[in-house]
């Protein structure tokens, strides 16, 4: 059984917000996490739902800004978010840009070198992380959902659709829908997955749903306002890609919206319900 280290515990409406580190095995360093215990949990196993975070963050920055507790422990979900990328590889201009390198591991596991040494966030999750929530924590194994925003939510999106035995629901807020067509897809693929753009697919949502996955159905909120809209986010073409697919989709447009952590914590709550509604 995996062990890790309680770095700090807060008490928060009535439940426990947790802030933990460990030493990962598939990462091949230390990784840290996060997890949000509603109150129900302290008599029983409770759904659970990760949150997949977006370029730069960590841990931290959804708990600290979503404004999701509030919301977890009325619902009695767990929430589940962690880093976005192994820290301090010492592989050469790991952190020499924002959009990728540290802070930015794109939910995949990497076939290239040096990345694919320490790159693994895919397996990560699916699997260390998720054995850890389900062992260690009051989690229900057959109730977990997955959501994110931006690159998060291009993570939840493929994590989702690559691994349905797993996750039940899924949503996301502004995530990255055909990163294939976009600089920040196009960058990090081809850095952690090669030139071959049939790699790519397995890692781009549009794609995947054009290759035959299918999930139940799909809630994405986007903002009209946000300033990635155009060049990086291309929600019109999974939206297209859904109706060809008969893959059921919510895609919502708010006005005004931009494509940061107000527009999220607006909509936090609808987001929570949806999956509680799913996970039961």
């Amino acid at each position: 059984m995996t062990t890790f280290e309680t770095r700090s515990l807060h008490r928060c409406f009535d439940g426990i917000q947790g802030y933990y580190q460990h030493s990962s095995a598939v990462i091949g360093l230390p990784m840290r996490f996060s997890v949000y215990q509603p109150p129900q949990a302290a008599q029983q196993r409770v759904p659970v739902v990760f949150f997949l975070a977006g370029l730069t963050c960590t841990e931290e920055t959804f708990m600290i800004k979503a404004g999701a507790q509030r919301y977890a422990a009325e619902l009695g979900l767990m929430l589940v978010t962690m880093d976005t990328s192994p820290r301090q590889t010492g592989i050469p201009g790991e952190t020499d840009t924002w959009d990728f390198g540290a802070g930015a591991g794109f939910y995949l596991d990497a076939t290239q070198t040096p990345w694919s040494k320490y790159y693994r966030m895919e397996s990560y999750i699916t699997q260390e992380l998720r054995q850890i929530i389900v062992e260690q924590f009051p989690a229900d194994p057959n109730r977990i959902g997955i959501f994110g925003h931006s690159m998060g939510g291009h993570g939840a999106l493929i994590l989702a659709l690559r691994y349905p035995e797993l996750f039940r629901s899924v949503s996301a807020f502004a995530p990255i829908c055909a990163p294939m067509r976009c600089p920040w897809g196009q960058k990090a693929f081809r850095n952690y997955l090669g030139e071959d753009r049939q790699q790519w697919r397995q890692y781009d949502a549009t794609a995947l749903i054009e290759d035959g996955c299918r999930l139940p159905d799909l809630f994405i909120d986007q903002g009209s306002d946000d300033q990635f809209l155009v060049e990086q986010l291309y929600p019109e073409a999974l939206e297209k890609t859904c109706r060809e697919a008969d893959q059921k989709l919510t895609l919502r447009f708010h006005s005004g919206y931009d494509h940061g952590y107000f527009f999220i914590s607006t909509f936090m709550g609808e987001h929570l319900k949806y999956h509680q509604e799913r996970l039961g």
